[in-house]
Order: structure tokens, then C-alpha cells, then sequence
């Protein structure tokens, strides 16, 4: 645990750094008032109009959070690790802790800290609407400051690398978890990143660097458009006893009596005698959750579905 606390702590510096990026980003930022930056959190109706809706689902779907599962016992190949119910609270309480530290931290404030500098930088700037990553690198140099466009591409870097890591996590608890493939982790490392980088090469030859600006909102556009078919099953799954049911052991105490009705005292002596023992008893803990969460979680996936509906309804329109 050690080794997997210093990892997490790696990946921690690596967005922290991320959020220092903008935050002097944001320094260089005049004459924008508190009370406009808060009113631009309002949908507004260009949010329909352009790219905005396509470029909201993409930054829905660009918020990743790691996933705890636990590793196998090594006792057997059939033998599935069974945890404590104390293992599966502390993790659960973990993980919320964390989900909810991140996103209405780190993830919230790097967000909003983009949209930010872009609209009150960029906003009446020619050919900031159609700029891919290398012509914002140019405009931050030349609107904000020489170095803005620098901390800028070190921002994407450090972002790039936190999610590549994330992404290489998850192919390995899959392959080793649900596929049962174990290979070396060098040759893992390899593999995904050779899947992931391979394409994003191919098409910067291709197209340039627009088109790779493109291919990158379009993929994140499309994770948008995936994920409520995934989390659907998610909600489901979470909010009915039939799969949230925990089996445990319940320890008690019960009073026995000896041996043929008797227990032997010091002096060898015998009397009947009762003794208190401690019995297991298998038992079971449900652990679905609360209606409230689930009708929360509903609303949300809601909200998410209609964007995604009116997103590939526009683009068919060719007005998205």
C-alpha cells in the first residue's frame, strides 16, 4: 500500500501542477470582474448555437476518477479474493471522499479556469473562435503575456500524462481482472500507449495539427455520447438489494452447557456449569443505496441523455 499511496501521490503532484499552471494563467487575467466570471457559469442560449454544445460534452466526458478494486489473494486460481465488510467500508468511504475532493476541487476549478482565460482573453480576439491547440498557444503569448503560452503547453503536458497514467491503470484491471490476462508491465505500458499515441500520429501527418485539435474534441464529444449507456447499468445495478447484498460473518455470543450436560471445575470436581461461547452465523448486509441518490443520479443522467440528444440532433442538422 506504500507503493500505491506514493503512485497516487505522483499522479496528485501532476494535476496540482496543472492547477498552479492556471492559476497563473488566470494572474494575468484584467478587467473582469468577480460578478461576470460567476454569471458565465448561467447556460446561455449560444450554448445551442455553434460548437457550444459539442464543446460542453466534451468537457463533460474529460473528467476521470480512479477506480479501487481489490487485487487477488494469490491462494488459487478459483479462489476469488473475498474482502472484509471493514475492508469494503473503508474503501467506499475512500472513494467518495476522493470523487468528491477531485471533482469540486481540482476538476471544477481547471475547468472553469480554461473557459476563464479563454473568454476573457480570447473573446473578441481574431481567429480565436476556429484556433486549434497551437494557435491558442500563439494568442496567450501574444494577448496575455510572452510566457502564458508556454505555461500553457506545460499545463496540456502534465494534464496528458496524469489521464495516459489513469487510462494504463484501467487497461490493466481490466485485462487482469475481467480478462484474466497478466503480462509484464513494461509490455503493458507499451501496448496501451503505442493504441493511444499510434492514431493521434497518423493523423497529425495526415491532417496537421487542425485536424488533431478536431480528433481530440471529437473523441471526448464521443465518450459524452457513450456515457450513459454505461452509467445506466451503474445506477441500476447500485440501487437494488438483489446485487448490493453483502454476505458476512456474524459473530455472537451464546450460553452452552458442558459436555454431557457438565464442566469440570479446578479441583476435578464435576457440576453442571453453563459457559458462554462465540458462535458464527452467516448473515447478510445490504448495501444499495438511498433513493435519494438514486433519484439524483437519475435527474443527472438524465440532463446528460437530452444533451447528447440535442447535440447529434444539431450536428445532423449541421447547425452544432
Amino acid at each position: 500500500m506504500k507503493a500505491l499511496r506514493a503512485f497516487e501521490g505522483f499522479v496528485m503532484l501532476l494535476v496540482l501542477g496543472v492547477a498552479v499552471c492556471f492559476c497563473f494563467q488566470l494572474s494575468l487575467i484584467k478587467h473582469t470582474s468577480v460578478g461576470e466570471v460567476f454569471k458565465g457559469y448561467l447556460p446561455p442560449k449560444t450554448l445551442v448555437e455553434g460548437q457550444g454544445l459539442y464543446q460542453a460534452c466534451g468537457i463533460l466526458a474529460s473528467s476521470t476518477s480512479r477506480a479501487n478494486v481489490p487485487a487477488a489473494n494469490g491462494s488459487g486460481e478459483d479462489e476469488k479474493y473475498r474482502p472484509s465488510m471493514a475492508a469494503m467500508k473503508s474503501c467506499m468511504s475512500y472513494s467518495i471522499a476522493e470523487l468528491a475532493i477531485s471533482l469540486f476541487t481540482f476538476a471544477l476549478f481547471v475547468n472553469s479556469a480554461i473557459l476563464i482565460v479563454a473568454g476573457s482573453s480570447l473573446y473578441d480576439v481574431s481567429g480565436a473562435g476556429s484556433a486549434d491547440l497551437c494557435g491558442i498557444h500563439q494568442l496567450l503569448s501574444h494577448t496575455l503575456a510572452p510566457a502564458a503560452g508556454t505555461i500553457f503547453a506545460l499545463a496540456l503536458l502534465l494534464s496528458g500524462t496524469s489521464a495516459g497514467i489513469v487510462c494504463t491503470i484501467a487497461g490493466q484491471i481490466v485485462s487482469e481482472g475481467q480478462l484474466k490476462l497478466s503480462v509484464k508491465p513494461w509490455v503493458r505500458r507499451l501496448i496501451t500507449r503505442s493504441i493511444s499515441i499510434t492514431p493521434s500520429i497518423i493523423i497529425a501527418g495526415a491532417v496537421g495539427t487542425q485536424g488533431l485539435s478536431a480528433a481530440l474534441q471529437g473523441s471526448q464529444v464521443a465518450l459524452s455520447i457513450i456515457l450513459p449507456f454505461t452509467s445506466a447499468p451503474l445506477i441500476y445495478f447500485t440501487c437494488r438489494n438483489k446485487y448490493m447484498t453483502v454476505g458476512v460473518a456474524q459473530r455472537s455470543a451464546r450460553n452452552v452447557r458442558g459436555e454431557n450436560g457438565s464442566a469440570s471445575n479446578t479441583d476435578g470436581g464435576n457440576h453442571d456449569a453453563e459457559r458462554t461461547a462465540e458462535v458464527i452465523s452467516p448473515g447478510v448486509v445490504k448495501m444499495q443505496n438511498h433513493w435519494v441518490i438514486t433519484g439524483l443520479a437519475v435527474v443527472i443522467w438524465g440532463i446528460i441523455v437530452v444533451m447528447n440528444v440535442a447535440l447529434v440532433v444539431l450536428l445532423g442538422l449541421g447547425v452544432g
